[in-house]
């Protein structure tokens, strides 16, 4: 058992001679209270940052998606007989374009492309293979949801639907474009 620590007596005189007279202090207390800090509307800031930000990005409107996993989109002034010929197959399809593998980025810069030259050379339907997603696990088919926002964009898309099962079925989709005059 160990004993309390205990002052020499002659180490307490040597201090008191050491530090001299003292007076004891007013026990005057003060205690600062900071006021509280300015109210910042932090899910309200949040809000409107993520707006920003979508309208900057390519995200996608699960509304845009009908209710089962076929794609299919026509312009305005576009007769819904055209949509119809064309998921019936009724166009000439041209070159194909396969996204699968791609990265979002690299998928997007293949597609200007590849639409680009398919207009260039005055064809006016083409096949894209976007894939069904199956290597997403839990995301779903994300090239699929990119490239239904993609074309929807572009002037040069008069309509789109997802391709015939011999053709790659919801893993691909026709698309429509329009000539150059």
């Amino acid at each position: 058992m160990t004993q309390p620590f205990t002052l020499d007596p002659r180490d307490r005189e040597l201090f008191r001679q050491t530090v001299g007279p003292v007076k004891p202090l007013r026990s005057e207390r003060v205690t600062f209270i900071l006021p509280p800090p300015a109210p910042i509307p932090r899910f309200t800031l949040a809000d409107e940052q993520q707006v920003l930000s979508d309208m900057l990005s390519d995200y996608f409107e699960p509304a845009d998606l009908d209710t089962g996993e076929e794609l299919y989109y026509r312009r305005e002034g576009v007769q819904q007989a055209v949509l119809r010929k064309l998921r019936r197959g009724y166009f000439q399809i041209g070159p194909v374009l396969d996204l699968h593998g791609m990265t979002v980025a690299i998928a997007r810069e293949a597609l200007a492309a590849f639409l680009h030259s398919a207009r260039r050379d005055g064809l006016s339907g083409v096949r894209i293979i976007h894939g069904k997603g199956n290597g997403s696990r839990h995301r779903g088919p994300v090239l699929k949801q990119k490239l239904n926002h993609w074309l929807r964009q572009r002037d040069e898309v008069l309509a789109f639907c997802s391709a015939r099962p011999m053709d790659g079925g919801t893993g691909a989709i026709y698309v429509l474009l329009r000539r150059l005059i």
